[in-house]
């Protein structure tokens, strides 16, 4: 089951992808679920469901799934109902006003966590619209400045799905290197090849869901890779498995 998606209004565009809610009935048992890698960071509510993950017993709500270099795994029983902020995750920690971090899952404090009660009432209505409304109007109140490097990096990135070396990148945003990578670590705490790589991940990861039988060549070409090796090594650094054995799992799904 996908998620419902929901475009953010056009002041928040530069910091939020998308808002969105997915439902699942798991039933009474524990269930788990995977979460592979892509180019986002995204802040989860959660309701229901008693969520857990790797090394985490009982995650609150909301918590944050930063920049993942792997899968994580989720598990939950019951009806799990769930309302996300999906970022740019150059965005995503000035948005909460906290330093950067590489770890996979990270629990904080901030007034957006405020909202949950709210937010819980909205769900329980069956009015989600009215939750992503009252998301939309806390980001508007609180989002900061963003830098204009980062934000005309980003648009460059994503609009190349991840394939021009950080020389142009830096280029695209009017920036040296050394200049765009420093900015990167300190919003990001990653580096611009490490956001790029994951970009182009997901631009495979998702054409292979999509259409499982298309040709791992062709996809390296048009994606930017060297060639299928190259596709081949990057897709399993991020997801564990090869394209191949990823491609022959969606087609039987």
């Amino acid at each position: 089951m996908r998620p419902t998606e929901f475009e953010p209004p056009e002041a928040l565009r530069d910091v939020v992808k998308c808002f969105w809610h997915l439902r699942r009935d798991l039933g009474p048992q524990r269930s788990s679920f995977e979460v592979m890698p892509d180019g986002y960071a995204e802040i989860i509510f959660h309701f229901g469901g008693n969520c857990s993950a790797d090394g985490i017993q009982t995650l609150p709500s909301p918590f944050l799934v930063g920049l993942l270099n792997q899968p994580v795994h989720f598990s939950a029983h019951g009806l799990l109902d769930i309302l996300a902020i999906r970022c740019f995750p150059w965005t995503v920690f000035e948005l909460l006003g906290l330093p950067p971090a590489k770890d996979s899952i990270q629990l904080f404090e901030h007034p957006v966590a405020g909202l949950h009660a709210t937010l819980a009432q909205w769900m329980l209505a069956g009015r989600i619209d009215l939750a992503v409304a009252a998301l939309e109007q806390h980001l508007l109140g609180a989002q900061a400045q963003l830098d204009t490097t980062l934000r005309k990096a980003g648009e460059a990135i994503r609009q190349t799905n991840g394939a021009l070396p950080v020389s142009q990148v830096a280029a695209a945003a009017h920036a040296t290197v050394r200049t765009l990578e420093r900015k990167f670590k300190q919003s990001a705490g990653h580096t611009v090849k490490d956001v790029s790589g994951l970009v182009r991940f997901e631009q495979a990861r998702n054409q292979l869901m999509q259409q499982p039988d298309s040709d791992l060549a062709d996809l390296a070409q048009r994606l930017g890779y060297t060639d299928q090796s190259h596709l081949s090594r990057e897709f399993k650094r991020y997801s564990g498995t090869t394209p191949a054995a990823f491609a022959r799992k969606a087609g039987k799904a």
